[in-house]
C-alpha cells in the first residue's frame, strides 16, 4: 500500500507508530504555521524529551517513516 492511497490522518498515524516503534514519539504542533520556529509539521523527540530530529517542526509524515526506517538499519 503506498501513501498516495492513505489519507493524511492515516499517514500521520502511520508516522507516529514508526516513530513508537524505534523509541520515540512524533509530536505535530498544534499552533498556526509558516513561522520561523513553527513548520507545520512533525518533531522527534526520544524518551527523555530531547529534540532528535525537526527542530523547528519541519518533518513531514513521510519524513518521520523515512527518519525512523533509516534508524532502524543502523
Amino acid at each position: 500500500m503506498n501513501a498516495l492511497s492513505l489519507s493524511a490522518g492515516a499517514v500521520e498515524a502511520r508516522a507516529r507508530r514508526s516513530a513508537r516503534a524505534c523509541g520515540y514519539v512524533a509530536r505535530k504542533t498544534r499552533w498556526r504555521k509558516d513561522s520561523f520556529d513553527n513548520q507545520g509539521g512533525f518533531m522527534l523527540l526520544d524518551g527523555t524529551n530531547c529534540v532528535v530530529a525537526g527542530v523547528r517542526y519541519e518533518l513531514s509524515a513521510d519524513d518521520v517513516i523515512d527518519w525512523c526506517r533509516q534508524d532502524t538499519r543502523s
